[in-house]
């Protein structure tokens, strides 16, 4: 066993910048976070300002290092998590952003998607990345970007400007320039990987119109991906472990092995199951991606992105301002009437799987003159359970085994009126593990793979263990006309034509 005691985790998120601590037996030691205000310049766009992202995470993993009165040499190694596909231009020489970041979330690129689309260019693109052509993801936010900041093409060209994913950004601040690199399930996700090949496919980046030399060099999930600054934190502390969010919640639940699944909750929703060495292509419009790579081999899932779930608590707080504190839903809910059948459709910025609707917008629908408050909560709350069974039902279409449980992780997992109702909609056991926060966990634990404080994933396997387990209890009728009626409303606030 190293000497160093701790692993840490940066988890950079949609809307919060974290550190975590972790003993080698996975136990949390402590956290610092800060939120990230999202910036909206017009409907539809979605940005972060990349600068207070970096600032944040040198400011985190300070505080939770002092807080535990800890110095870098108490640290083992960093593992790194982000959210995926939000995109970052930087100069190569200054590390100076030059716009804000595009988050995973921004449509406007929905016209390019929908041109390349209509030329015809969807099929091959799926067959190579596994992913769909739609703005979500990264390829037409980079190509955006060399269009509208002024002369950044032609700096491109030169190879004076870096892009990346969000772990990129930070790797390049954290190493003081010293590495431009990714991990395997971060290049999933760009549009521009052969997930196959596992390189970058020259056809695609002729397609979006990326050079080649804006692109960061691309690694297992556990590598050798240098060390920080000296400065940063008062010495050297190797960085061994990066994943996108979703990959890293699924390493953290463990699931290792093909057929395990989980959903997490966070400002979206993403549920990945594991389908091991084999990379299924979907007929249904779910996404095929890199879960892990570890040795150089890959091990694929298959996934479904729910683009609001915990942001539909943010918005009856924030938007609708008919709660004080997402913690104040559950109770709020569970006062609803459950013979009321109100619907609401989250679809603030687009529908994801199985719709990939870019142009669809929100709607509350069946209100009544007595329709309360409590009854608009508790449908937000519900819409989190029906996506989440839209995505199994497409899952089993694509020829997938039932699962026996599905394992929960994320802000919203800690709700027990909507984990209650995911159990009843999808007829399943939903399990939440005794560390809900298994995206930080995932990057710490792919730090100590590489780090030498795990022999193997068998052995993080056999250390997950379930908090709460949430039984099925709606009886099957009642099940199938909640789900028809949701369907029914989802038609609703999709575009005609």
């Amino acid at each position: 066993m190293p000497a160093a005691r701790f692993l840490l985790a940066i988890d950079q998120g949609t809307t919060s910048t974290r550190a975590m601590l972790f003993d080698p037996e996975g136990r949390p030691g402590g956290t610092a976070q800060r939120e990230l205000p999202q910036v909206f310049p017009r409907d539809g766009w979605v940005e972060h300002d990349a600068e207070r992202i970096w600032q944040d995470t040198l400011a985190v993993v300070r505080e939770v290092l002092a807080a535990r009165g800890l110095q870098a040499a108490d640290v083992a190694a960093i593992g790194l998590t982000n959210q995926r596909e939000t995109t970052v231009l930087w100069e190569r020489s200054s590390a100076r952003p030059l716009h804000n970041a595009i988050v995973w979330q921004d449509r406007r690129t929905a016209p390019a998607c929908e041109a390349l689309a209509a030329a015809g260019h969807g099929e091959r693109v799926q067959q190579r990345t596994g992913l769909l052509l739609d703005p979500y993801f990264s390829a037409t936010k980079v190509a955006w970007l060399l269009e509208h900041v002024p002369g950044a093409r032609a700096r491109a060209e030169r190879g004076e400007l870096l892009c990346g994913t969000i772990d990129c950004w930070l790797l390049h601040r954290l190493t003081g320039g010293a590495r431009h690199a990714t991990d395997a399930t971060n290049a999933s996700r760009t549009l521009l990987f052969d997930i196959h090949r596992q390189r970058w496919d020259d056809e695609l980046l002729s397609l979006f119109g990326v050079p080649r030399a804006l692109l960061p060099e691309v690694l297992d999930s556990a590598a050798d991906f240098g060390a920080t600054a000296p400065g940063h934190f008062g010495a050297p502390i190797p960085i061994a472990g990066i994943a996108g969010d979703q990959q890293a919640a699924a390493i953290g639940q463990a699931c290792w092995d093909a057929g395990t699944i989980k959903a997490t909750y966070g400002t979206g929703g993403f549920v990945l199951l594991n389908t091991g060495a084999t990379a299924p292509l979907s007929r249904h419009r779910l996404l095929t991606t890199v879960g892990y790579r570890l040795r150089g081999r890959v091990s694929y899932a298959l996934e479904g992105s729910i683009f609001s779930a915990g942001s539909t608590v943010q918005w009856l707080r924030d938007g609708l301002h008919v709660i004080e504190k997402a913690e104040g839903t559950e109770a709020l809910a569970r006062r609803a009437d459950p013979r009321r059948r109100v619907h609401f459709v989250p679809a603030f910025t687009g529908l994801g799987a199985p719709h990939w609707s870019a142009r669809a917008r929100g709607a509350i629908l069946g209100l009544t003159r007595d329709t309360s408050t409590e009854d608009v909560v508790a449908a937000g709350l519900q819409s989190v359970g029906h996506q989440t069974a839209d995505l199994l039902d497409t899952m089993a279409a694509d020829g997938a085994q039932r699962p026996a449980s599905l394992r929960v992780d994320g802000g919203l997992s800690r709700n027990g009126y909507a984990m209650q109702f995911l159990a009843d909609i999808l007829g399943l056991p939903v399990e939440r593990p005794a560390v809900t926060e298994t995206t930080a966990l995932g990057a710490a634990l792919l730090a100590g793979l590489q780090g030498g404080l795990f022999e193997s994933p068998r052995q993080l396997a056999a250390q997950w263990r379930a908090e709460a387990r949430f039984e099925p209890a709606m009886p099957a009728d009642e099940r199938a006309e909640r789900r028809a009626a949701w369907a029914d409303a989802v038609q609703r606030v999709l575009p005609r034509g």
